[in-house]
């Protein structure tokens, strides 16, 4: 099963997150959140399996002061 771990509030940025987590070993899916249409302007969820959504997190507080 797959979590949560973080909303992007664009896609360049649930990519960045996507990168920052997979140069970690962790396994990341992203996907839009909300209407379809606003393409790359929409929130995106970054999504963790749930076994590594504990290191994901760990890995994101750290690299953005949290």
């Amino acid at each position: 099963m797959w979590t949560v771990v973080y909303i992007a509030p664009n896609r360049p940025i649930a990519d960045m997150i996507k990168e920052l987590l997979e140069k970690e070993g962790v396994l990341v899916m992203v996907r839009p959140l909300g209407v379809p249409h606003m393409g790359p302007s929409a929130n995106f969820e970054v999504l963790v399996p749930e076994l590594e959504a504990k290191e994901a997190q760990e890995v994101l507080n750290q690299a953005l002061g949290q």
